[in-house]
């Protein structure tokens, strides 16, 4: 195996989470309803903070890498949602919807191999396919765990 193959098979892992991590099926799986919008004492964000969080930050950083068009959101007022619960079932259900499709989408951006994953980002300041696809799984993995600490403390962790 080339070590490009190499190196984006273990981009491709990490993003999926595949390793060390739990993923993101597993810790938004059956989350209650009822308990999307609780915020335990101590902790920072509800769930649905989280999830919208990670759904803007990264179909932010996705659309920053392929389209040089593209305007970020204000920070930080722009990467957060206006509401601690989510305004309805749909809309979180819409929040994972999209969530997975842009990790599938950058996991796509990743496996091609016509893309380059050294090259810079024309557009960019110095940023890479590499560097934004790390970006990604780590803030996501970052999250994830924030994830399963809330769902720990509301006693919904079955895993």
């Amino acid at each position: 195996m080339a070590e490009s193959d190499a190196l984006r098979q273990h981009l491709l892992d990490l993003l999926r989470g595949r390793n060390a991590h739990a993923d993101f099926d597993t810790v938004v799986a059956d989350f209650p309803s009822r308990m999307r919008g609780v915020k335990p004492p101590g902790a920072p964000h509800t769930a649905w903070q989280l999830l919208e969080h990670m759904r803007i930050a990264q179909s932010d950083i996705l659309e920053f890498s392929r389209d040089a068009k593209h305007k970020s959101p204000p920070w930080p007022e722009g990467y957060w949602p206006k509401t601690e619960a989510p305004p309805s079932a749909a809309s979180w259900n819409n929040s994972l919807r999209s969530f997975r499709a842009d990790l599938k989408a950058t996991a796509k951006l990743v496996a091609d191999k016509k893309t380059d994953l050294f090259a810079q980002i024309p557009h960019g300041t110095g940023q890479t396919i590499l560097r934004e696809a790390l970006l990604v799984a780590d803030h996501n993995s970052y999250h994830l765990g924030q994830l399963v600490l809330l769902r720990r403390l509301l006693g919904t962790w079955k895993a």
